[in-house]
């Protein structure tokens, strides 16, 4: 490849794609990214990266200031640094995954601008081959009825790929994914697994709270105990990391068969503090 096309520098305004990077080995092509994206890869905050707030507040100079030949940011993002980072003449690769296929193709996207094509289809790879293990372990069991939340006020249904995950884990997804809920809608569907993972919230959500103050306490999921928190970054970052967030749901929605190892924390655990 004629050095003028390989990408050297990269600013990550996307923490899926700051996770990617690690996954794939090009780690060290990250110059610039999030607060957020440091959250899940802790290993970004050495080694003289500029740490941007966040991608909504981030200015264009903030960003331009580490000199990247690649911005990877989700959308919709903010126009006017949109622009100022165009007219600079640097690259723009925008991310908006819906689906685990879309998953796939932004990690042999990514993989092939850092020049390893390999390593993300061997990441790919391992992430079909562990849903698919998941899969054939909970294909003949009872399914359960399970809501799963990425927001609370409103309340929002997880995206589709977390309803991909919740499939292969042995439940049936309630609502429309990505869509806001109704609190009296989820309780008619009468859910057995309710599991909240808030943007931004890691693994602080109030669950006793959301419970009682929507009036679902008498729901399957709260009379048995099966209302869990699972941490942020394991199913709203579209990247390798949902094969973690894949058994924390198989372990909430089948404990029986897959005991304590992954799983997340239940209404009945002392939720953490900072």
């Amino acid at each position: 490849m004629d050095d003028s096309y390989r990408v050297r520098r990269i600013a990550c305004l996307q923490p899926s794609a700051t996770v990617i990077l690690a996954a794939v080995g090009a780690l060290d092509r990250v110059v610039a990214c999030t607060k957020y994206c440091a959250d899940v890869v802790p290993a970004v905050r050495g080694d003289q990266r500029i740490i941007i707030a966040d991608s909504w507040t981030a200015k264009a100079d903030e960003i331009l200031a580490a000199r990247p030949d690649l911005v990877i940011a989700a959308v919709p993002y903010q126009e006017v640094a949109l622009t100022q980072i165009l007219k600079a003449g640097i690259r723009f690769l925008a991310l908006a995954p819906r689906s685990l296929d879309d998953i796939y193709t932004d990690i042999a996207t990514i993989a092939s601008l850092a020049d390893a094509r390999d390593r993300g289809a061997h990441a790919i790879a391992e992430m079909q081959t562990e849903i698919e293990h998941v899969r054939q372990k909970t294909f003949h069991l009872p399914r359960k009825r399970v809501f799963c939340e990425e927001w609370g006020k409103p309340i929002i249904a997880s995206q589709p790929w977390v309803a991909e995950l919740v499939q292969a884990a042995g439940g049936d997804f309630l609502g429309i994914p990505g869509r806001s809920c109704d609190p009296e809608d989820v309780r008619r569907h009468d859910p057995e697994v309710i599991v909240a993972a808030w943007c931004g919230a890691g693994d602080r959500v109030p669950l006793e709270r959301i419970v009682a103050d929507r009036g679902w306490s008498e729901t399957s999921a709260a009379r048995s105990g099966r209302v869990y928190c699972i941490s942020d970054e394991l199913l709203n970052t579209p990247a390798p990391t949902l094969i973690r967030g894949l058994r924390s749901l198989a372990a909430a929605i089948h404990r029986e068969l897959f005991g304590d190892d992954f799983r997340p924390r239940s209404i009945h655990d002392v939720a953490p503090t900072r």
